[in-house]
Formats: C-alpha cells, sequence, structure tokens
C-alpha cells in the first residue's frame, strides 16, 4: 500500500515518509463487499480503519425506526480510533456502503510501534489529543443546537 493514504489521514499529519511507513508495515489492508459490516455497535474494538477505496457508512440501530446513518466516508478518512486508545465497545456499525477496502491498524501492533519509536509515539499522541478536542467541540456545538431548538 502507498503511504499517500495515510499522508493525507489527518490523525497521521506532520508524519515524515518514513513514520507512514512504519506504521503501513504494521497495518493490513482489508476487502468487502457492500452491505457487509466492518464491525458492530457492542463489538469489542480492537482496530482503527482508513478507508482506501470507496465508501463506509456509519450508523446506528435506532429502536423503532431502524438503521441511521451517521455518516458516509470517502477515501482517506478514518473510523474506529476509539479502540486504539480504550478497550470499550464500539458505539455504531461500521457497514461498506459500496464495495470497499480499509487499511487496518491493529491497537496491539500499534502499541508496540510506538513503545520502540517515542517520537513516533508523541506525534500519534498529540495528533490523537487533537482529533478529539476538536470532536468533543463538534458534539457541544450539536448538543446546544439540540438545546436551541427544543426550547421552540
Amino acid at each position: 500500500m502507498d503511504v499517500g493514504i495515510l499522508k493525507n489521514v489527518p490523525l497521521f499529519e506532520g508524519l515524515t515518509h518514513a513514520q507512514i511507513q512504519k506504521i503501513l508495515d504494521i497495518s493490513a489492508t482489508q476487502a468487502f463487499e457492500g452491505s457487509t459490516h466492518i464491525f458492530r455497535e457492542g463489538d469489542v474494538g480492537d482496530a482503527m480503519y482508513v478507508v482506501a477505496e470507496g465508501k463506509v457508512r456509519i450508523s446506528k440501530m435506532v429502536p423503532g425506526i431502524g438503521e441511521e446513518a451517521l455518516a458516509v466516508l470517502e477515501k482517506g478518512q478514518f473510523f474506529g480510533e476509539m479502540a486504539l486508545i480504550e478497550e470499550g465497545p464500539r458505539s455504531a456499525d461500521a457497514i461498506a456502503h459500496i464495495p470497499c477496502k480499509v487499511v487496518t491498524i491493529r491497537r496491539d501492533k500499534l502499541e508496540q510501534l510506538l513503545f520502540v519509536d517515542k517520537d513516533l509515539a508523541y506525534l500519534v499522541l498529540w495528533s490523537f489529543v487533537r482529533t478529539l478536542s476538536a470532536r468533543l467541540r463538534e458534539t457541544n456545538d450539536k448538543i446546544k443546537g439540540f438545546f436551541a431548538i427544543s426550547k421552540f
């Protein structure tokens, strides 16, 4: 796999070509047919994914309604990264929206790499902090919007 696929992932911004290659060396590529689950809500997470080709739908099952799509991710977008930080259950389903290929980065392999390469660990962990901070702000804004709408 070409380092270009990870170079454009915000989580790996600022990494050198050699550092991205190290991450690729511990990753695997998986292919999924359309409508196939990559993982299900409630599964124990042990890896993150980067869309290399195709599209992946992130969704939740809403009782009485059915599937609610939260996002459709395209090439270069990533999902499941919380599994690299914690061992909690998946919070949504990830489904191949159309046939796709994903780069899979397993937590155990990344932990081993970061233990050995402290400079890489520092950069990747700071990137995680920035990503999580941005997502928290986004969630806070959505909650504020929800409460503003609910007053009417």
